[in-house]
């Protein structure tokens, strides 16, 4: 009965490994310098492994941006249906940010590095904005399906999520004299209630 759950533990510890060695690699050498090998090595794994858990040495890099849209979607799909669409956007964004609350200090480690990681790489920072513009288009369609309306020729839901998500970036990007993941939080929150007092929680058709 406890072994598919010692399996998952495992698995989950050998991802955490990968993903801790190879940002310690990405910021000793740096990104374009390091390679999937030199990170299964760190492990102490074969390249071969290191491909069970992520397609690329990219995916270790966005690892956060990909848990944060399934915390959209799901927040957002989860809404009542008659909920007003930026109200709706607005909460499933506070909803996903205070998750980070619960994280370990590990996990905040984790995020830190990556920030500099990014700051310190054009190129991966470059990638970052591309997925970003890749989540907003998945939050696009699924508003757009809320309201029963065709984002190919309605630019309503694509308005609405680029605004709210903007807010949202805003508010990670002033990070300056953040201590924790706590002020972190609280400082994306604030910028949230800002931008949601400029904005009317509903559209007109």
């Amino acid at each position: 009965m406890g072994r598919p759950g010692l399996r998952e533990y495992k698995k989950r510890k050998t991802r955490t490994a990968l993903l801790d060695a190879a940002l310690e690699l990405f910021l000793a050498r740096g990104y374009e310098q390091t390679t999937v090998e030199q990170i299964a090595d760190a492990v102490d794994v074969s390249p071969r492994t290191f491909f069970r858990y992520f397609a690329s040495k990219e995916d270790l890099a966005f690892d956060h941006m990909v848990e944060l849209e399934r915390l959209l979607v799901g927040h957002l799909s989860a809404r009542p249906g008659d909920e007003p669409p930026f109200t709706a956007l607005f909460t499933a964004y506070r909803l996903a940010v205070r998750e980070m609350k619960n994280v370990s200090r590990a996990d905040t480690e984790r995020y830190l590095k990556i920030r500099r990681l990014l700051d310190a790489t054009p190129a991966l920072l470059s990638r970052a904005i591309a997925r970003t513009a890749e989540t907003e288009r998945r939050l696009t369609a699924l508003l757009a399906e809320r309201e029963g309306v065709d984002p190919a020729t309605d630019p309503r839901p694509a308005l609405a999520v680029a605004l709210v998500t903007s807010a949202f970036r805003v508010g990670f990007e002033c990070w300056d004299g953040v201590a924790s993941m706590d002020d972190l939080v609280a400082r994306v929150e604030a910028t949230l209630d800002l931008a949601e007092r400029a904005l009317s929680s509903g559209w007109e058709d």
